[in-house]
């Protein structure tokens, strides 16, 4: 594989409690060129948003005081950000589930754990980069 061009530069953040996750994310997306910005939870990622910018938002549903469809109804209601895709991430992979990201305004549903040919896909599919 062979980092896109467009790719470079683009900041993606990843918000989930799980330092695996973050940091399985945080290499896949480097290794393919993207800046990547990380948050322990939703409080750390609405402090960290209007700062960096990101393009896109991976977010995990199960979180510490503010979950993910918290997070992401928030991200969702800024006139700001409110046009920034959120991916939903969860090791749970019921209609229930996607639904309610849906209702909150998730963008997509990423099941854990992700491949990186998953998370790079989704990337492409929801920054305009796809094939």
């Amino acid at each position: 594989m062979t980092t896109t061009p467009q790719a470079t530069g683009l900041k993606i953040m990843v918000i989930d409690d799980s330092s695996t996750i973050r940091r399985s994310a945080e290499i896949f997306l480097s290794q393919a060129g993207y800046e990547v910005v990380l948050a322990e939870d939703g409080f750390d990622a609405l402090a960290k948003i209007n700062d960096q910018h990101p393009a896109l938002i991976f977010c995990d549903i199960l979180m510490p005081r503010l979950d993910g469809y918290q997070t992401c109804a928030l991200i969702k209601k800024s006139a700001k950000f409110h046009a920034v895709p959120v991916l939903m991430l969860s090791s749970k992979d019921g209609l229930f589930d996607r639904a309610r990201g849906a209702m909150v305004g998730s963008s997509a549903y990423l099941t854990k754990p992700f491949s990186k040919d998953s998370l790079l896909a989704a990337v492409r599919e929801h920054t305009g980069q796809g094939q």
